[in-house]
């Protein structure tokens, strides 16, 4: 191996360490996602011993392994998500008992009965309804047949330690803290908003020089398509939250554990199309560092104008991303809506700017017209939720 090889090497092991530690300290710090990994972690750790604990120690079964293994992994992200596999898993694990005990009574050998279970046992295990759980079924079968326990009553054993395990998996699960993904969705919101912010921060800053490279218009891309992972996590994260709260909405309300007043879907659907707006304007600028396209670059003094114009809107990206913080805190501060009649002037100057250029030809309208319709867009996204926060009382 070279010695740019082993730099990489090391430099890898560098930055996972420093990301574990960064999560340890995360976790350590207070509430979020790394603590909740922890706690999901400890709990799959206490099902499992306390399977092992019943099974064998209390019930004395032969086939106590089941037991833990079942619930280790039946300790899932969501309450709702560890009862449906609960019952794919234990349907799998009957499944693949009964086969291959049945398999090995047929061909009274251990790898005929194998060859005769198996292929039906993964066709079996790609069945939709079976889920991620389908897998379980031929695992099943390797360890009944390998364990040579075939007999009528290790079938019932090995079922009834399956069932066990799902009970007690599927109860620690949803009795010692369960598993809700509210905050999930929160932080993400906040991110987005930030991050959007970020993105138009970093384009008024190039536009302000009043030339931009190809280079430069790249990393404005890279940033908007980031922004658009962000906007999947959100997705992510709704999809999640709604699913933690089945079954356990009226629990957690009771305990008064978590907040449940997450912000509504239409926050997504807004802060999607921001994303959709702040894409098409790096493309925009995209084309028009490429000189092999026809569009001019808008004169420096519009350019300036417009990236004026990108700072007011940064700053109520970053008001909303306060905003939707601080509701899950309880602080009442509102976010500070840009000055309008700025706005306005702002708006007004760029249309007097794009009637400029028009009149020397189309290619020099092009960019900055299409750069003003996308800070319309972004305007009508932004402005009117910032103004009815405004507005709203104390």
């Amino acid at each position: 191996m070279s010695v740019r090889d082993g730099t990489g090497v090391t430099e890898a092991v560098r930055r996972e360490a420093g990301a574990v530690a960064g999560a340890a300290r995360a976790a350590v710090a207070g509430p979020g996602r790394e603590r909740d990994l922890v706690v999901q972690s400890l709990k799959a750790a206490v099902a499992a011993l306390l399977a092992w604990l019943v099974a064998d120690h209390w019930l004395g079964d032969p086939m106590a392994l089941m037991a833990p293994w079942v619930a280790l992994v039946l300790v899932q992200a969501t309450v709702y998500g560890s009862l449906r596999q609960a019952a794919q898993q234990w349907t799998a694990i009957c499944a693949g008992t009964l086969l291959a005990s049945g398999a090995q009574a047929v061909t009274g050998d251990t790898l005929g009965a194998l060859a005769l279970s198996l292929p039906l046992l993964m066709l079996l295990a790609n069945w939709p309804r079976f889920g991620g759980q389908g897998i379980y079924a031929a695992t099943t079968a390797v360890f009944t047949l390998a364990s040579g326990a075939v007999s009528a009553s290790a079938v019932g054993h090995r079922v009834g330690q399956a069932a066990l395990g799902a009970v007690i998996g599927v109860a620690v699960n949803a009795l010692v803290l369960p598993p809700v993904h509210l905050r999930d969705v929160r932080e993400n919101l906040v991110a987005l908003a930030r991050e959007a912010g970020e993105v138009l921060d970093a384009v008024a800053g190039g536009l302000r020089e009043g030339e931009w490279t190809a280079a430069t218009a790249a990393d404005w891309s890279r940033a908007s398509a980031r922004l658009e992972r962000r906007r999947e996590g959100l997705r992510s994260a709704r999809g999640w939250s709604r699913e933690s709260l089945r079954l356990t909405s009226g629990p957690l309300r009771a305990l008064h554990r978590v907040p449940l007043d997450v912000p509504p879907e239409s926050e997504d659907g807004r802060w999607g199309r921001v994303t959709d707006h702040a894409a098409a304007l790096t493309r925009t600028l995209a084309v028009a560092a490429d000189g092999d396209r026809t569009p001019a670059t808008p004169e420096a003094a519009a350019l300036r104008t417009y990236a004026r114009l990108l700072e007011l809107l940064r700053d109520t990206c970053r008001a909303e991303a306060e905003r939707l913080g601080g509701a899950a805190t309880g602080r009442g501060e509102r976010p500070a809506v840009p000055a309008e009649p700025e706005l306005e002037e702002l708006r007004q100057q760029l249309q007097d700017s794009l009637r400029d250029h028009a009149a020397r030809g189309a290619a020099h309208a092009a960019v900055l017209g299409t750069l003003l319709l996308q800070a319309e867009n972004l305007w009508a996204e932004l402005l009117p939720a910032a103004r009815e926060t405004d507005r709203s009382p104390r």
